[in-house]
């Protein structure tokens, strides 16, 4: 029939179905959400500690408390002004500032003062220390050497004999040295000084000849090396001295001003020395006993030798005195002879050449 359900059709159930009704079928409870946060695990049980790593910690301790007590029994034993195991060339010299000075003047005073020697061209020579300005100065090298050394390295090693080395002080007067040296060229040089000679009634000029001498500047160093190792070493070993070639410091020009300066007018003729109305002559055989000649800086001075003087004069001027500076009279001297002759010497005339010697000078 029209309208109807078609055959074999189900019916669909209208909206909402009483099976489906909220209101008559009440809804199951919901089941309880999952947990967001998981639980927490159980702390884990503490580990025993390394045996080995406290035995480090005991040793490191017994090891900080022993450099402690070694190095406050190095800091008590070395309260002396020169700290223990303190040397000098290789003597101790520990304990107090005149102990120590002590020390360094048994072990190297003599060693300091000993000539020092030498070879100059092949000549020997001799130096000693204290006229060339080298010497050791103790008081100087043990204030150097005194004081406290707080060096932990240094104050423990003390306990153990370790050595602590301090300078010795060898000062050196440069200026001196070379005066020194200076003189020891003069005498084991081989140059020829130019100078002149008197004879009878004459003046003659000695030309100088060149030669080989000591060579200061370059021996300067070596002098002061060789005194540095006789004070360590003990042993004064020869040293070789360097030498030079040199000319004669008085040249031909020197010589001919001194000739016509004072050597020949000196010989030209007699000259009369007279004191207190007493008068001798001085002349061709008297005057070549008693004059000479010597280089100073490069220029010839006249030298007079004072015993030749005398004999030459013999007692001619006894009982004449002379009221000297201080208010007293004194009998006449070689030097109040040679004081009146260089005048004297180079004069022409004869009362040019009459030398006076005034016995109440103003």
């Amino acid at each position: 029939p029209t309208g109807g359900p078609a055959l074999g059709s189900v019916p669909e159930p209208s909206w909402p179905g009483p099976e489906l009704d909220p209101a008559r079928h009440p809804q199951p409870a919901p089941a309880p959400a999952p947990a967001n946060k998981a639980k927490a695990p159980a702390p884990a049980p503490a580990r025993p500690a390394k045996k080995g790593r406290n035995k480090l910690v005991l040793l490191g301790g017994a090891l900080f408390t022993l450099f402690g007590v070694a190095y406050g029994a190095g800091l008590l034993l070395n309260h002396s002004d020169v700290p223990k195991g303190t040397t000098v060339m290789g003597t101790d010299i520990s304990g107090s500032r005149d102990e120590a000075v002590a020390k360094l003047q048994r072990s190297f005073g003599n060693r300091a003062t000993t000539p020092l020697r030498f070879t100059i061209g092949g000549k020997p020579a001799e130096l000693k220390p204290e006229k060339a300005g080298l010497s050791l100065d103790s008081q100087t090298t043990v204030r150097n050497a005194a004081g406290s050394d707080y060096n932990p390295v240094t104050v423990i090693g003390s306990l153990f004999g370790s050595e602590r080395k301090a300078e010795a002080v060898l000062p050196t007067d440069e200026e001196k040295l070379r005066v020194a040296l200076q003189e020891l060229a003069g005498t084991a040089g081989s140059v020829t000084e130019g100078t002149i000679t008197f004879d009878t009634g004459k003046a003659l000029a000695v030309p100088g000849k060149p030669g080989s001498t000591l060579d200061v500047d370059a021996s300067v160093g070596m002098v002061t090396k060789a005194f540095h190792d006789m004070v360590a070493g003990g042993k004064a070993t020869p040293v070789d001295l360097p030498v030079a070639t040199k000319d004669p410091v008085v040249d031909q020009a020197e010589l001919d001003r001194a000739m016509k300066e004072f050597a020949q007018p000196a010989m030209s003729a007699p000259v009369l020395v007279k004191a207190g109305g007493k008068s001798i002559p001085l002349g061709a055989k008297s005057l070549p006993k008693i004059l000479s000649m010597q280089a100073v800086d490069g220029h010839l001075v006249e030298k007079y030798d004072l015993e030749a003087l005398k004999t030459a004069y013999g007692n001619t001027f006894d009982g004449v005195l002379i009221m000297r500076g201080t208010g007293e009279k004194t009998a006449v001297t070689p030097q109040d002879v040679a004081g009146v002759l260089g005048k004297a010497l180079r004069g022409k005339t004869t009362a040019e050449r009459t030398a006076v010697i005034a016995t109440n000078p103003s």
